[in-house]
């Protein structure tokens, strides 16, 4: 877990000041055939730039993470671990918070998110559709650019078998994911 108020204020500000204007924080739905649920929520902070020494700055900074480059030269940090995300990454924003009001909406929906898949209510169809509600405004939208619309999502439940059924042994698991990253 990281200890916030080991991070100099120098360094918190300006890593949040980066991810401020080139960060994201994203709310994914993956299919799944061997879950119970019929969908994966999946929750990713990422940040993308050429210049990879400023991201190993998050990386040392919030003490979790991955870092990989594609093949463009475009790098990207990115925390995907719930665990971290929840224990370094969020109380890290907390401390050192964002200026622009775009950024800070989206990091208050991510919380909210955060919370309910906290509580357990991402394995419950209602807590699927307050899932989906709060991310509909995040990353301006981002309806566009996601694989799966919210009434697909949504109209899986319907079809679903029983949970003894879906607990076989899993098939060949596809890499279908509807995340929204910023341009």
């Amino acid at each position: 877990m990281l200890d916030v108020s080991q991070v100099s204020p120098r360094i918190g500000y300006y890593l949040a000041g980066f991810a401020d204007g080139e960060g994201s924080f994203n709310v994914s739905f993956r299919k799944r055939n061997d879950y119970a649920m019929p969908w994966k929520v999946s929750l990713c902070f990422n940040v993308s730039q050429r210049d990879k020494v400023i991201l190993a700055l998050f990386k040392q900074h919030l003490k979790c993470g991955t870092m990989r480059s594609r093949p463009d030269g475009v790098w990207y940090y990115e925390v995907n671990n719930f665990t971290a995300l929840v224990e370094n990454v969020i109380p890290f924003f907390d401390r050192f918070s964002f200026l622009s009001a775009k950024k800070q909406r989206d990091f208050a929906k991510f919380k909210q998110i955060a919370l309910l898949i906290r509580d357990g209510r991402h394995q419950t169809k209602s807590g699927i559709g307050e899932i989906l509600e709060i991310r509909r405004d995040m990353n301006d939208g981002g309806a566009m650019r996601r694989k799966y619309s919210d009434d697909s999502i949504t109209e899986l439940f319907g079809t679903r078998e029983s949970s003894e059924t879906v607990r076989q042994a899993p098939t060949a698991v596809g890499s279908g994911d509807d995340t929204v990253r910023s341009a």
